[in-house]
């Protein structure tokens, strides 16, 4: 199964990929403009790398859950995929991809911290199916 795993953010989205349970691979984010052209850059990713299945990270059990799967669902029907949209919680990932890069560079938005904290969803993700 080929997962394409998704940070969704207001400035930028990070983009984790993997075809094997035990590789996970951070991609380049994509710096969004408006969320028509995030639309078509995600599309662009899931027919490069022939996704079958997507992981969106979510705050799970906040206050603001209902609120994010809401515009979480609004963005994947502009990316229109016909494949299974799970969700993982998202939970101090950003926190976590920060502590993986040691502090370099965390200050540059350029999206490698987004993408990392997308690796941590799909690897927590690809960890429930063991």
């Amino acid at each position: 199964m080929k997962y394409l795993a998704i940070d969704l953010g207001l400035k930028r989205i990070g983009l984790a990929y993997s075809a094997h349970k035990d590789i996970v691979t951070p991609l380049t984010a994509i710096i969004r403009k408006n969320r028509n052209q995030a639309a078509d850059e995600v599309k662009k990713a899931l027919k490069e790398w022939e996704i079958e299945a997507i992981v969106v990270g979510i705050p799970l059990g906040g206050s603001s859950e209902d609120e994010m799967r809401r515009r979480i669902e609004h963005f994947m029907s502009l990316v229109d995929f016909s494949g299974d949209v799970l969700f993982q919680d998202e939970a101090g990932s950003s926190l976590e991809a920060e502590a993986m890069m040691r502090g370099e560079m965390k200050q540059i938005r350029d999206g490698r911290v987004d993408s990392i904290a997308a690796m941590v969803i799909l690897q927590r993700y690809l960890r429930t199916l063991r």
